[in-house]
């Protein structure tokens, strides 16, 4: 069946990098569009990120643009995100999500990422 599980998150001073990574498998990895979504603590999901199933198209939710690299490894069927600069506001539970037919219909368990001093 379809697995996706994150790792990477931990906690960092504000202004440090993480990288996140997906681990995916039950499914032909790259074959889909995969996006990293997010949700800080009481608040709603918010997408951070996607990429094409060759990752030759990406795109960034506006709190992501200038300091978050998404990027995939097809061999490894796995993907990342690269996260710099990071601030407080950043704090939340990444996902990575598989795309089908215009829907996320696969998730991960998420990552908890703590920006704080």
């Amino acid at each position: 069946q379809v697995q996706l599980v994150e790792s990477g998150g931990g906690l960092v001073q504000p202004g440090g990098s993480l990288r996140l990574s997906c681990a995916a498998s039950g499914f032909t990895f790259n074959t889909y569009w995969m996006y990293w979504v997010r949700q800080a603590p009481g608040k709603g999901l918010e997408w951070v990120s996607g990429i094409s199933s060759g990752g030759s198209s990406i795109y960034y939710g506006d709190s992501a643009k200038g300091r978050f690299t998404i990027s995939r490894d097809n061999a490894k069927n796995t993907l990342y995100l690269q996260m710099n600069s990071l601030k407080s506001e950043d704090t939340a539970v990444y996902y990575c999500a598989k795309e089908f037919a215009g829907a996320l219909n696969a998730w991960g368990q998420g990552t908890l990422v703590t920006v704080s001093s």
